[in-house]
């Protein structure tokens, strides 16, 4: 099977969204050569069968140049080779512009949606493809005549438990950038109820504030310093994906306070290390499984969070291992990249046979 693939950003070395080199690699074993079109590119790492094409954002070209590469280098992909799909990642605008193109050329196209909000181009893109996927029901909200589930895609061999010890005090760790969605500010309230009630531990902050919520950052930075929790909490920074692995595993627990919506990578990412993660989106209680009524609190309770967090600072050893051992299988079963894939090969096999 030769494949188109529309991407957001090809680069290894993006902190959010490096993992779609992973998936690359991984659907490139299942076809024969993989053709992606990408918004901006950086650090390319990708098979022998693998050609990226970047229509130029990392060269600052402005919007309507950026349309001239995007049909220049889509024409010449046709011209020169047989497409049996197309694969559309996260970036819903190469669907709309593609999909003229594509359907008088009978290429059937596949797009990816995960997000809370229903747009007017989603509606757009829903019409125009012949599937839309995404992780679960609960993270594409539009009409579902078209869609599917594929999970979530992790990379369970990079994503995966090692020997590293446990830190002392306990690290209460969170990973994402520092936005209102993400809700710091209860995090960082919890923390303090724990200190009050005489637990010792820390909290690891991983991931900057983007321009437009660098005043929210600073509202989190100011919380902590009003509180006096300077010494226990760290701001990190940004951290390269394939590098987070290792604060996933330096971890007591992982903590994930987005609301209701689209399934974050995080704690997925966090379960497949063999870690917990405690989550504010019902969205994750099949995931969870019976361990949903430990892990699961509600969307910006400080209160509940802090004895969600004190119920498992109090757990043995032993119950903490076999937990962690059961969210892994469970992740494995719903969201490994491996399922992802073989589900996307074989939905587009169908597409074009159909």
């Amino acid at each position: 099977m030769r494949l188109l693939l529309f991407n957001l950003a090809t680069d290894a070395d993006d902190p959010i969204l490096g993992f779609t080199t992973g998936w690359i690699a991984a659907l490139a074993k299942q076809a024969e050569f993989i053709h992606v079109i990408t918004m901006r590119a950086g650090r390319l790492e990708v098979p022998a069968n693998v050609r990226v094409y970047s229509v130029g954002k990392e060269k600052s070209y402005s919007e309507p140049r950026r349309a001239v590469e995007f049909y220049r280098h889509l024409f010449r992909v046709l011209r020169h080779d047989h497409i049996d799909a197309c694969f559309s990642h996260m970036i819903p605008i190469f669907t709309v512009l593609a999909a003229p193109v594509l359907k008088l050329k009978g290429v059937p196209i596949v797009t990816w949606y995960a997000h809370r909000q229903v747009t007017t181009i989603l509606k757009i893109v829903h019409h125009l493809s012949d599937r839309m996927v995404s992780i679960n029901e609960s993270s594409y909200r539009y009409r579902h005549d078209k869609f599917m589930a594929l999970g979530h895609g992790i990379d369970i061999d990079l994503f995966s438990p090692d020997n590293t010890p446990q830190e002392n005090p306990p690290l209460i760790l969170s990973v994402g950038r520092l936005s209102p969605i993400k809700d710091l500010l209860t995090l960082i309230d919890a923390v303090n109820h724990l200190r009050q009630r005489g637990y010792e531990v820390r909290c690891a902050l991983v991931g900057d504030a983007p321009e437009r919520d660098r005043a929210y950052g600073a509202r989190v930075r100011q919380r902590v310093s009003e509180l006096a929790l300077d010494d226990i909490v760290e701001f990190v920074g940004v951290v390269p994906n394939q590098q987070v692995v290792h604060w996933y595993r330096r971890s007591f627990v992982h903590v994930n306070l987005c609301p209701m919506g689209a399934l974050d990578k995080a704690p997925l990412e966090v379960m497949a290390c063999g870690k917990p993660s405690l989550i504010a989106n019902e969205g994750f209680r099949e995931t969870l499984g019976q361990w949903s009524k430990y892990l699961l609190f509600r969307h910006g309770d400080a209160a509940d969070l802090t004895e969600k967090l004190t119920g498992l600072l109090s757990l043995s050893e032993e119950a903490r291992r076999s937990m962690g051992a059961e969210l892994r299988q469970s992740l494995i079963e719903r969201h490994s990249l491996r399922q992802l894939m073989n589900s996307l090969v074989t939905l587009s096999g169908e597409l074009r046979s159909g």
